[in-house]
């Protein structure tokens, strides 16, 4: 535990509190209580791997931060105070300063905000965690995280609306601040607390005024809905702002005052109203989840429509599931999902711990979609071994090892369930309420889009020419009609649902607005050759649907295949690098990727001291 000082000042020691039983969501304050006596008092936290229970009295009540915006100066002094004692590298801050401002001369103001995690009462970085790192102890209801049980997805910070949990791309795991519970554990305040210079931040049991002030807010400008996550941070804020405030780093993001009084945001034309191609910036850190997405759903949807064919006794279908092709195809079905998962993995900080990715079923999507996945590769796999005895070719070379129809059967039925659920968490691990840009369901209607246009394009890739070789024309044609139908309504549904999320992301004033407006503008003409490939997509399948010449159609398929790849990997591209998360407000500086961009481009960030590093895994 922390070793007090003799001559530690007094300003440094927690007070004796005086609170109400609930906090203000109606949550008992006392953790044994909220347990429901689940958790026994008195419990070792074994801090830094010691033995021992601290001598605070109150270690079972949940403690908050308590933030007074007009006393901070923002001279960072919580920053050092809080990296000094987790000796964290320049790039790594569990807490950090930064400011919006507003108005003009004489009547300037800006407000300083100081931030760290908030050990919210629903902790969503718990929830969403697939290692299980995450735990809210009824110790002071402290969120503590293990580094070394993480593996680096960085899932916890996406779903964070704080920006709390710190991704270090060197060490490839999570880490975020701890309460000092050391320090608590010994009735001392944090260390950012206690090196505080203008008393704006103190800490305490939750709704426990500190000496002197006099409100308990919620929120102040710049910081998110805190319903998202009940957040254990209080504010006073008696001095006034303008009715609208900006920040200073490079997020085109505003705060404006609504009629409750409240600051919610807004798009700010920081990026300009020219329409650029951007196309370097399509690249980010996400582009092995760009890949994982887009291979995965087309095996998803090369099978589904397969088995679906033959369950509906449809000729073609049936031709080519009894054809020495669908062989082949399955395995190459199979081996689109095991890539899937294996830029999923390579995705991660540490990918050879990517077994732990299932250690959190009961709570987190991303286990849900990688238990899925993994099981509907192993069904499908299953599948095609179970119906490769009936290939022609393989009883030509090694003779007949009879027929399993029933097993083939079972295993397509298993491996379509278990396909559903991954392609549906899959869509779930985006509805993120902290990224308003991907919590809309056309996220859903791109991912069901995109499964079913490719999947039926890999399909048809296949199929087609087996069919013809055999001299099926009926078939090839009725397959080329279907399958044009089949993509040509997948387009459709992806392209309404696209029309859908730019009138909501245009009138939704959240950061959601925020991402349409530099989708618009920084990615403006790369996004209308997006679009323009999809309409041109749809015309194409509808041709290949209606075309009574199968030449003609393998031409407009060659086509159409370009069209959508081009299309596919142009959309998905954009859908990660435009997001814009509910991050708090950073400084000039600090926490400004526009400086971080500079600073890479210029060679700056060549020099550790400057805490910038590669934004890659």
């Amino acid at each position: 535990m922390w070793k007090v000082r003799d001559d530690e000042p007094q300003y440094a020691f927690l007070k004796e509190p005086s609170v109400p039983e609930v906090n203000y969501y109606e949550a008992p304050i006392d953790l044994i209580a909220r347990s429901g006596g689940a958790v026994p008092a008195g419990r070792e936290m074994f801090i830094n791997e010691e033995p021992g229970v601290g001598n605070n009295p109150n270690r079972n009540k949940q403690h908050a931060f308590h933030f007074t915006a007009d006393n901070c100066i923002g001279c960072h002094a919580c920053e050092a105070a809080c990296s000094e004692k987790n000796d964290n590298p320049a790039h790594i801050s569990f807490r950090s300063v930064g400011y919006v401002e507003g108005g003009s001369y004489p009547d300037f103001k800006r407000m300083n905000i100081s931030m760290a995690c908030n050990h919210c009462d629903d902790p969503v970085c718990l929830k969403g965690c697939p290692t299980r790192a995450y735990t809210k102890h009824v110790e002071y209801g402290a969120v503590l995280q293990d580094p070394e049980t993480c593996f680096g997805c960085g899932y916890c910070t996406w779903v964070c609306p704080y920006n709390a949990p710190q991704l270090d791309p060197i060490k490839g795991q999570v880490s975020k601040c701890n309460m000092c519970v050391d320090r608590l554990e010994v009735n001392l305040k944090p260390a950012c607390v206690s090196a505080c210079l203008g008393n704006a931040l103190n800490f305490g049991v939750v709704e426990d005024l500190p000496e002197n002030r006099e409100q308990a807010k919620l929120s102040i400008p710049g910081f998110p809905d805190p319903e998202i996550t009940h957040p254990n941070i209080r504010f006073q804020q008696t001095k006034g702002m303008p009715d609208e405030v900006t920040r200073t780093d490079g997020m085109p993001v505003k705060y404006h005052k609504d009629e409750d009084g409240q600051y919610r945001p807004v798009v700010d034309q920081k990026k300009g109203v020219e329409k650029k191609w951007s196309i370097g910036k399509l690249s980010s850190r996400e582009n092995p989840l760009v890949i994982f997405t887009l291979v995965s759903q087309t095996s998803l949807g090369a099978f589904f429509l397969s088995a679906l064919g033959s369950a509906l006794g449809i000729d073609a279908a049936v031709a080519f599931r009894e054809s020495v092709m669908y062989v082949p195809f399955m395995a190459v079905v199979v081996g689109l999902a095991g890539l899937g998962m294996l830029m999923s993995a390579t995705h991660l900080g540490k990918p050879m711990r990517f077994y732990r990715g299932f250690n959190n079923l009961r709570h987190s999507p991303v286990c849900r979609e990688g238990l899925g996945m993994l099981l509907y590769m192993v069904f499908a796999g299953l599948h095609t071994l179970a119906v490769l005895p009936d290939n022609a070719v393989f009883q030509s070379l090694l003779g007949d090892w009879g027929s399993y129809p029933v097993a083939a059967s079972s295993f397509s039925v298993l491996a379509l369930i278990a396909g559903a659920v991954g392609l549906y968490y899959m869509y779930r691990c985006y509805r993120i309420p902290a990224r308003p840009f991907w919590n809309h369901w056309q996220t859903g209607s791109s991912f069901a889009g995109t499964a079913l246009a490719l999947g039926a394009l890999l399909t048809l890739w296949f199929a087609v020419p087996t069919l013809s070789y055999s001299g099926a024309d009926a078939a090839v044609a009725s397959l080329l009609g279907l399958g044009g139908l089949v993509i040509a309504a997948a387009v459709v549904l992806e392209g309404f649902g696209l029309w859908r999320h730019a009138v909501a992301m245009n009138h939704g004033n959240n950061e959601g607005s925020v991402s349409h407006y530099i989708q618009s503008t920084v990615f403006g003409k790369s996004y209308l050759l997006r679009n323009g490939l999809l309409a041109l997509s749809a015309l194409l399948a509808l041709c290949i649907a209606l075309s009574g010449s199968a030449l003609l159609s393998l031409l407009l398929l060659a086509v159409l295949s370009l069209s959508l790849l081009m299309t596919a990997l142009v959309g998905r591209a954009l859908f990660y690098v435009l997001v814009v998360p509910t991050t708090m407000p950073g400084a000039f500086f600090w926490k400004n990727k526009d400086f971080e961009e500079h600073a890479r481009d210029i060679g700056l960030a060549n020099m550790p001291q400057v805490g910038v590093v590669a934004d890659l895994h």
